[in-house]
């Protein structure tokens, strides 16, 4: 079944590039309005813009730091006052993510995890919440990681906040499931994006050498399953984390 989103507004945080330009993409030629949210590089994102709008997609360009109270409510006054009520929300933005062990991390950087993986969904969902609870209908989609599940290290600070993030969700998804709004969460594996350009070539081929699958993961396999839970096929689908890693975490 063809997943379609006509009639649909979607947010999704940090998409001008990897997993969640991919999404933004696949939600956007489901007939979904969205817009390209980014925060420092207005050249990228109107690179991203460009390829949405030869795509046939309805968009447009919001500068916003999602991770601020400020932000969030300018993102979704422009987003509301070009494309209507927004009813689908997938918290993408992410930050650099350096492994180090513990005691090369200090509190600030662990700050930066909770903001940007816990306050921004936090900030991002009560804004989103009026609305789609006056609809009787709402999607939240976490993008979280298989760091959580696989208990990767050295990676204490965004493994933590991950963690807390899929505890949010869950208790979240138990809260709102009455107001016909499901919270899920897809947790990718390993992807190499734009951001893993520089990453060295031992670390991937360690990497792939575990995954049962035998290949990399595309973006386009993220954002497929992003589609879905934003679909009204997955109705009855809330509280869940979906792995998308190659049967790494086949638990």
């Amino acid at each position: 079944m063809s997943h379609r989103l006509h009639d649909h507004v979607a947010i999704v945080t940090g998409n001008t590039s990897g997993l969640g330009k991919a999404i933004g993409l696949a939600l956007g030629k489901a007939g979904a309005r969205l817009p390209i949210n980014y925060c420092n590089n207005r050249k990228r994102a109107e690179a991203t813009l460009a390829e949405y709008q030869a795509a046939g997609i309805d968009s447009m360009l919001v500068q916003a730091d999602v991770t601020t109270e400020v932000g969030v409510k300018l993102l979704f006054e422009e987003v509301e006052s070009t494309f209507g009520q927004v009813d689908i929300l997938v918290p993408n933005a992410t930050c650099e993510q350096p492994l180090r062990p513990i005691e090369q991390y200090d509190w600030a950087f662990y700050q930066q995890m909770i903001d940007y993986f816990i306050k921004s969904p936090f900030l991002l969902t009560k804004r989103a919440l009026p609305g789609m609870k006056a609809k009787g209908w709402g999607r939240i989609v976490s993008i979280t990681s298989e760091v959580f599940h696989r208990s990767v290290s050295p990676f204490t600070a965004y493994a933590a906040a991950k963690g807390g993030q899929i505890g949010w969700s869950r208790s979240l998804a138990r809260e709102l499931a009455p107001a016909g709004i499901t919270v899920n969460m897809v947790a990718p594996g390993w992807i190499p994006t734009e951001r893993h350009a520089r990453d060295p070539q031992f670390l991937k081929d360690e990497y792939f050498a575990q995954i049962p699958a035998r290949r990399w993961g595309v973006p386009e396999d993220v954002a497929e399953a992003v589609l879905y839970l934003a679909s009204e096929e997955a109705s009855f689908v809330t509280g869940q984390t979906l792995c998308i890693n190659g049967g790494m975490t086949p638990w």
